[in-house]
């Protein structure tokens, strides 16, 4: 069947994959010990609990529990299907796989974010050979105006929409893509006969991607007169605006070397930035600053440099990021270029080293509000108006810590008693509120400890699995579960298969079960072989005592209840079988 995957294919991917590189270009990792370790991308925490093996090619999160090998990670960051996932981690490795169908009978919305992504990749390399042509004078001899590098259009695979109200519609058709399909993605709009016309036409085309290269949306500028100036896709099964940063895709390995993200509002203000040699910046797509850009940022930067606009929107606008940036305990800066002048202008007037020194004596955010926003104030009048905007800002601030902080900083500031302004805070925040959790509930209390280890050991020393099953160990096992994941692990041994946990991970349904596997696995030392035989050996007493112990209490309680019915011939046959129970477990010892 074509777009198959054959199963040698993806245990190549698996094997050839590294974990650490993959999750690095999504999480800033630093070594400790025989792992690696970096802040969750999955939920919010300020001290670094996501650990990642290199070894045994996992990941685990000892604060939420997240974990599982290469695959199920770029699922889970990317919302990726596994058919995606392993296509993307085939591509980057450059291992060949069957073609996939382009228009595969749709059974859902997974299927349709993969065609949509195909309509954006053959719109964009239509829109980028268009500028190349005739047809696309336009939009090339604008970039040339206004001093963009070839390198920077090729880096951001810039293109021209040219004039008419057919071409990328006629061309798409002609490439096999149902017309259908294009307006989904936001490319044709809908005739009332049913046909369709090009969205985007005589415009300059800004490809949007998402974090992984993938053209999700678009941009595009006008050129000469007429309205709207920038026209942007509209939201779409794989584009949402306030998910998704332009420019964020090219610039992650410099975020990381320069530990600090530029944020800008527009197109060309990312472009100077990145025409000038500045390329750790990412900008906003029509949209305020978002919740999930916050966390999205907060995979690859601690700190951030904020460029904002003086006038009382760019200050609401400042409002609302720094308290989002304060709950997800990043550094943020408020940079406030001179004489008004945005990114685009400043850089291209002053250079490079004039806009570093800029972002270099950038105030932090905090102490930016307390001094523009919220002001000194000459009078009491003055200090009573900037603490009654101030308040209830502080009580929309969820971490504690946080918002203690900032308290004592704007009492400080204005002059006001510090209980009155944490009086006045807490009376408005909501009744009952409790402070955001910092990891959501974990599921592996009710796992047996002593079980899963010996599954443990089955995974990470398979010669072992051969006493396992020769001493009938699983048939003490209390845990219906554990007990059909060791029969697995036996069964594929059997067949000559070597159990490894990146391997079977995505196949443990139990997720209690798989975290607890994960945890256990990350966590384990490396001792020696007289060590682990040793352990391997208290486990299974420990396994077979836990397993009769429980069989004697059972056996206690049903004694007790023949001698109550008076049933004298049931209570002889329970006291015989706990006598070959001591027995067998007296042997078991022995």
């Amino acid at each position: 069947m074509k777009g198959y995957i054959p199963e040698d294919r993806i245990e190549e991917i698996r094997n050839r994959v590294n974990i650490v590189d993959l999750v690095s270009e999504y999480v800033t990792l630093k070594k400790a010990g025989r792992n690696y370790l970096g802040s969750c991308p999955f939920h919010k925490e300020k001290t670094p609990s996501f650990t990642v093996n290199a070894e045994k090619q996992i990941y685990h999160c000892f604060g939420c529990g997240e974990g599982g090998n290469a695959f199920s990670f770029l699922m889970k960051i990317t919302n990726m299907t596994f058919p995606e996932t392993v296509r993307h981690l085939a591509g980057k490795l450059g291992i060949p796989l069957p073609a996939r169908e382009f228009t595969p009978k749709e059974k859902g919305h997974q299927d349709l974010r993969e065609i949509l992504l195909r309509v954006n990749h053959l719109a964009a390399g239509y829109y980028a050979r268009t500028m190349r042509l005739p047809a696309g004078t336009r939009g090339k001899a604008y970039l040339e105006k206004r001093g963009i590098r070839t390198e920077v259009i090729e880096t951001f695979r810039l293109g021209y929409a040219p004039e008419g109200w057919r071409n990328l519609r006629d061309h798409l058709q002609g490439e096999k893509v149902p017309l259908k399909h294009a307006e989904q993605a936001g490319l044709l709009v809908s005739r009332k006969d049913g046909d369709f016309y090009d969205r985007f036409r005589g415009r300059l085309m800004f490809p949007i991607e998402d974090v992984n290269g993938n053209v999700i949306a678009f941009g595009g500028r006008i050129i000469g007169e007429g309205e709207p100036k920038y026209l942007n896709s509209p939201e779409s099964p794989i584009y949402v605006k306030g998910r998704n940063l332009y420019g964020l895709a090219r610039a992650k390995n410099s975020i990381r070397r320069d530990e600090t993200l530029i944020i800008v509002e527009g197109y060309f203000d990312l472009l100077a930035l990145w025409n000038h040699g500045i390329p750790n910046v990412a900008a906003t797509l029509g949209t305020a600053l978002t919740r999930e850009h916050v966390d999205l940022i907060k995979r690859y930067t601690g700190s951030v440099a904020l460029t904002f606009d003086t006038d009382t929107g760019g200050k609401a606008a400042l409002e609302r990021s720094m308290s989002l940036f304060l709950e997800r305990g990043l550094r943020a800066k408020a940079v406030v270029l001179p004489d008004g002048k945005d990114p685009d202008e400043f850089i291209s007037k002053h250079g490079k080293e004039a806009f570093l020194e800029e972002i270099g004596r950038a105030r932090a955010l905090v102490d930016y509000y307390i001094d523009e926003v919220i002001g000194k104030g000459t009078n009491i009048d003055d200090r009573r108006g900037a603490l009654k905007v101030a308040i209830p800002f502080m009580a929309g601030i969820s971490d504690a810590a946080e918002r203690g902080q900032f308290m004592r900083r704007v009492s400080e500031r204005l002059g006001v008693d510090e209980e009155l302004v944490r009086s006045e805070v807490s009376r408005h925040r909501p009744a009952g509120r409790q402070e955001e959790a910092q990891a959501p509930r974990r599921a592996t209390a009710g796992i047996d400890p002593v079980e899963i280890s010996l599954i443990q050991m089955m995974i990470e020393n398979p010669s072992r699995i051969r006493d396992v099953v020769q001493g009938n160990i699983l048939a003490f096992f209390m845990s219906d579960v554990l007990k059909s994941l060791g029969e697995t692990i036996a069964a594929g041994h059997r067949e000559g298969e070597s159990p490894s946990l990146a391997g079977m991970v995505e196949r443990i349904e139990n997720r209690a079960v798989r975290e607890k596997l994960l945890e256990l696995t990350v966590s384990a030392g490396q001792p020696d072989s007289a060590v682990r035989d040793r352990l391997f050996d208290d486990t299974v007493r420990r396994v077979k005592e836990r397993w009769y112990k429980e069989k004697q209490r059972d056996l206690r309680v049903r004694l007790l209840r023949a001698q109550e019915a008076g049933d004298q011939e049931l209570f002889n046959r329970l006291l015989d079988e706990k006598e070959r129970l001591r027995h067998e477990q007296k042997e078991c010892k022995g």
